[in-house]
């Protein structure tokens, strides 16, 4: 099916080829040489506002759809960012639509305007070792204490932006698999801060892409709170 954007959609792509303009192909390469996250221009997106496309107004956000976003996303790869442009901006866009679908609204008040105003930043922790993509399988555990809060422990792999990201969505099974009538329950999501004194972030070096962080996990006793909970216990995935 052929896709043929609005007025509006092409105004939308020409904003951002101009925002683009001011990081040219030197500065994508520099950055992809020393492997260093491209801090400016995350910061140029959030003051453009864009970093909010896809969240709701009331948070601060654009208010628009995954269409515009994803036309976004298009105009910064072919800017000559390709995938080091697109990577460093996508979890914020994307990552965190759980929080706006089925977070209260007072989650959305204290963890959206964060990542819109680009003052935080967030990685998408799922991923396992020993799960790969079967999501169902994933061993990570968060057991509930008495002051209704959780421990986490387990391992992600292939979480980008750990190196630099303040929170993370985190998927984990608070009831064990042979506990439940099908493998998609018991499983919790969480967004939560990432505390670096329980979780050891490891760098994986890669070919490509190398201006945004790949990393390891390791989780020891990471204690989240209850508010930091997404959604229903058992019902995250």
């Amino acid at each position: 099916m052929n896709f043929s954007p609005t007025d509006d959609q092409r105004a939308l792509q020409t904003a951002i080829e101009r925002l683009c303009d001011d990081f040219p192909l030197d500065y994508w390469r520099e950055h992809d040489d020393s492997a260093s996250f491209p801090h400016e221009f995350h910061r140029a997106v959030a003051r453009s506002g864009w970093l909010g496309i896809a969240m709701p107004e009331a948070q601060g956000g654009a208010g628009l759809g995954i269409t515009e976003a994803a036309l976004m996303m298009r105009a910064i790869s072919a800017s000559g960012a390709a995938m080091s442009g697109a990577s460093a901006i996508h979890m914020n866009i994307f990552g965190l639509n759980p929080v706006v679908v089925f977070g209260t609204e007072a989650q959305r008040q204290r963890f959206l305007p964060p990542l819109i105003a680009g003052t935080e930043k967030a990685c998408f922790a799922v991923t396992e070792p020993d799960a790969g993509l079967d999501t169902t399988r994933l061993s990570t555990r968060a057991v509930r204490q008495p002051d209704g809060g959780y421990l986490l422990s387990g391992r992600k792999i292939w979480i980008s932006t750990a190196r630099v990201a303040d929170r993370m969505l985190i998927l984990a099974r608070t009831t064990p698999l042979d506990r439940v009538r099908k493998p998609t329950e018991g499983l919790t999501l969480f967004y939560t801060a990432l505390d670096r004194r329980a979780v050891e972030v490891r760098e994986i070096h890669k070919l490509g892409r190398a201006a945004v962080d790949s990393n390891m996990l390791f989780i020891d006793g990471l204690a989240v709170p209850e508010a930091d909970r997404i959604g229903e216990e058992g019902r995250g995935f």
